[in-house]
């Protein structure tokens, strides 16, 4: 099975002012974000930068400061290095930017809250705000709450900071005994407002959650996770069908969750390592997983279908991208239907 750990780097990034104590309170908080935030779109050549590296622009004139993210993003467009800019007088950068900053009449968005730019982007950028995620995860993972506390009681696995946001929620009632070993439901969901990130979600099935919210023998690992261009929205749907799968396991299906696990747990794929490769082959598993996850089986319970989605599990956590791993875990989680 899977050990997640996703949870466990978000805590260490955090700093306490993005930690919330409740789920109600995090989307408090995004819903005065939004509410507080305005959008700016206007070409470069609209907008003036001040010698205190202000922005001063649209309709009333508003005088905007960079934060650091927003700072970044500019040099990015710029094509300057921000260490370089850094070692400038604000005076000189202010200069240099009115020098790189594309002067093509294409409008910038601009993103700011009270009087500080939080984000700057081009025209391909869709933004999905972070209440929107909460409102579908609100709407079909009510009783889902966060994992125990964290680092000196202050992480809590719920957390919004300058540039995005990470929810990571268990089912504590939903507990299922399969041979002796209990599993629960969990998921991750993160976005970002500001692309720093992308919008995405991870379910899983889990055995135990640690005191650093490290997510042990996870099994039924699906992810998913979309960029912010025009079909970002769209993602929210595939979220809501992931978190609404989650829960039908949980109150629909718990038996039958429990009866397939049981299942898969006793039926062998194949009776040597030949047979069990035909059988991967014929479900489009890589050869070089199939190689790898019957060395691994047959050291733990052998050829079953438990033991060798179990083993593939693992392995695909390893993929160097999201979406080459989402698409090997929808493959696997299929082999768990050869059970039914």
């Amino acid at each position: 099975m899977a050990t997640l750990t996703q949870a466990h780097d978000e805590l260490f990034k955090r700093m306490p002012d993005e930690c919330f104590d409740s789920f109600e309170t995090l989307c408090d908080h995004c819903d005065a974000q939004k509410a507080n935030s305005r959008g700016l779109w206007e070409p470069w050549e609209n907008l003036t930068l001040s010698h205190d590296l202000t922005i001063c622009g649209g309709g009333d004139g508003a005088e905007l400061a960079l934060n650091d993210w927003s700072f970044s993003q500019l040099c990015g467009m710029a094509g300057v290095q921000k260490g370089t800019v850094n070692r400038l007088s604000r005076k000189t950068a202010s200069k240099v930017f009115d020098e790189t900053l594309p002067q093509d009449g294409k409008p910038l968005q601009i993103l700011s809250t009270d009087d500080v730019v939080r984000a700057v982007h081009g025209t391909t950028y869709t933004r999905l705000w972070n209440s929107q995620l909460l409102d579908v995860v609100a709407e079909f993972a009510s009783d889902f709450t966060p994992p125990q506390k964290a680092a000196a009681d202050i992480h809590t696995g719920l957390y919004c900071g300058e540039q995005d946001l990470f929810v990571f929620l268990i089912d504590p009632q939903g507990w299922t005994e399969v041979n002796g070993e209990a599993f629960a439901p969990g998921f991750f969901v993160w976005n970002s407002e500001v692309g720093k990130r992308s919008l995405g979600c991870q379910t899983f099935w889990f055995q135990k959650v640690c005191a650093n919210h490290i997510v042990w023998d996870a099994t039924q690992v699906t992810e998913f996770s979309r960029k912010h261009t025009s079909g970002v929205r769209d993602g929210l749907d595939e979220i809501r069908r992931m978190i609404e799968t989650l829960v039908k396991y949980r109150d629909d299906r718990r038996d039958g969750f429990a009866r397939v696990m049981r299942q898969a747990m006793s039926e062998r794929l194949g009776h040597d390592a030949d047979e069990v490769t035909k059988v991967l082959s014929a479900e489009k598993i890589p050869k070089h997983l199939i190689k790898d996850a019957i060395e691994i089986a047959q050291h733990h319970g052998g050829f079953t279908i438990f033991a060798l989605v179990d083993a593939l599990t693992k392995l695909t956590q390893r993929a160097s991208y999201a979406g080459e791993r989402a698409e090997l875990d929808t493959r696997i989680g299929r082999l768990m239907s050869l059970a039914v």
